[in-house]
């Protein structure tokens, strides 16, 4: 059985490995024998199949980018391919970037979901059900709140606005009365009315690239949610627990600059898509002032936040130059 092992191998082992087989093996007696054994015996070698090679995501440009926005260069060397930021009481512009391109926006779509439902006056301790129609489709995101998950609508909002929950904002637009088509004529009817021209909504959680506005509109968007106690409430809560069945959830905000010190902030929004890439509004006290910020197209997860850093350090120099 030695001998026609080595025998046999010898192709296999020279070509693997280059270690010859002894020479005198084929020659003793009975190898014949311990052969025909041997192959009643042997099991077919497994040759392990070649693992495909990693496949590489492919880049899917963000409307800004395909725009050619990406290129533009300012004074702060942000990363956000639109930048717009103005003084809340005075209306004076004091950083812009791109500021009328209409673009994509994401989640920043639950202000105005948000704001629609707080104006209503709607029952916020009624429940509402999470059901196959708030499944998103679109994006096929997934999300901790199940079908037949039931909250209050007080849950509902707090968890759209902090936590940009879609399932939950879903379900705000779909359990208005009138159904799902009135709470999208409701939205656009809102942005007409508060001037907003570049702004157009089709669904109330962001995840159709079809949701659109400008920087300047958006500005004005969050101007309105900052009157809004329920909206600065939710948006800026650092966290927040809800019992669905018998498990508590823990939710955190998409916002960490909500949990600095070195923040005031009144009202809040983050969001993304593809399409849109990253996005942050906020309305903020620097240097005494109460600023709106926006910024759109943010190439990073991380680069939005550093984004509002740099404007506040920015707007906290000048205010240290500027003379009173």
């Amino acid at each position: 059985m030695r001998c026609w092992l080595l025998s046999l191998g010898t192709a296999l082992t020279l070509a693997c490995t280059g270690v010859q087989a002894a020479p005198e093996a084929a020659s003793k007696p009975g190898n014949a024998q311990t052969s025909q054994q041997a192959k009643r015996k042997a099991k077919p070698v497994k040759v392990a199949k070649a693992r495909p090679a990693a496949q590489t995501v492919a880049h899917r440009p963000s409307h800004a980018e395909l725009a050619g926005l990406h290129g533009h260069h300012d004074p702060l060397a942000l990363k956000s391919s639109v930048a717009y930021v103005i003084d809340q009481e005075t209306n004076e512009v004091l950083f812009s970037k791109n500021e009328q391109a209409v673009l994509p926006i994401a989640s920043l779509t639950k202000l105005m979901t948000g704001l629609i439902i707080s104006e209503a006056k709607l029952p916020m301790d009624e429940v509402l059900t999470i059901t196959q129609a708030d499944v998103d489709t679109e994006k096929g995101s997934t999300s901790r709140l199940k079908v037949g998950t039931q909250l209050t609508r007080r849950e509902m909002l707090h968890l759209a606005l902090m936590s940009s929950e879609n399932r939950a904002a879903s379900a705000l637009g779909r359990t208005y009365p009138g159904g799902l088509q009135t709470f999208v004529g409701l939205m656009n009817a809102k942005a007409r009315q508060l001037g907003m021209q570049d702004t157009h909504y089709v669904e109330p959680t962001g995840l159709s690239s079809k949701n659109q506005s400008s920087a300047k509109d958006l500005a004005v968007l969050v101007n309105q949610a900052s009157d809004d106690a329920i909206l600065r409430e939710f948006s800026t809560s650092p966290g927040h627990q809800v019992a669905v069945g018998r498990q508590t959830l823990q939710y955190n905000n998409t916002n960490r600059l909500v949990k600095s010190p070195a923040w005031d902030i009144g009202v809040q929004k983050t969001g993304y898509i593809s399409e849109a890439g990253q996005c942050l509004v906020m309305q903020a006290k620097v240097s005494g002032r109460k600023l709106i910020m926006v910024f759109l197209d943010s190439a990073g997860k991380l680069t939005r936040i550093a984004d509002a850093e740099r404007v506040r350090r920015w707007v906290e120099a000048r205010s240290v130059m500027t003379p009173t």
